[in-house]
């Protein structure tokens, strides 16, 4: 009995960590997504966020995972009580210099989205290939910046070389 009520919850909930825990499967421009990883974002020892990423086919592969011209998401959730949008803005700044950089403008557009954060507060960032990738903030939805291009040096912010920590990039990779 318990082992099947302990499978049971697995299939309802991909992933649990820090007490937040995410759905298995999420929909993506009509596409469903699987919960790849979780990884935890810390700063001097502090919890911060957990980061979730979704894709169409689990991989521990952060470059194809980035290259893959398909839909995917990743899905920050806060876990501190005070995250000011300024710092949010700062970490941008950092973690797109450290991968490679970014059409300056695009950038500009998704640091003009961030607003002050707190425990429970999410961030989604959806890439639909064609269209672009949608950003949320506290469940409203901010816009679509267009390119793969962007997407590119977005997914390259928390999987590339330079990650905010190696922690969540391997969490998010599954490892």
């Amino acid at each position: 009995m318990f082992a099947s009520l302990l499978l049971l919850s697995q299939l309802a909930f991909g992933g649990s960590l820090a007490g937040v825990t995410m759905p298995d499967n999420v929909t993506v421009g009509g596409e469903s997504l699987t919960l790849n990883g979780m990884g935890l974002r810390e700063k001097y020892f502090i919890d911060i966020y957990v980061g979730g990423l979704y894709v169409k086919s689990k991989s521990t592969d952060g470059a194809s995972i980035i290259n893959a011209e398909e839909p995917k998401r990743i899905h920050m959730h806060f876990i501190y009580s005070s995250v000011p949008a300024d710092k949010m803005n700062e970490t941008w700044d950092g973690g797109f210099a450290g991968n490679g950089g970014g059409d300056a403008a695009k950038v500009g557009k998704l640091k003009s989205w961030m607003t002050d954060l707190t425990t429970g507060d999410e961030i989604i960032l959806d890439y639909v290939p064609g269209k672009g990738t949608t950003v949320s903030v506290k469940g409203v939805e901010k816009g679509t910046i267009e390119g793969s291009d962007f997407m590119k040096a977005l997914f390259s912010v928390y999987l590339g070389d330079s990650p905010p920590t190696s922690k969540l990039k391997r969490g998010m990779l599954g490892g």
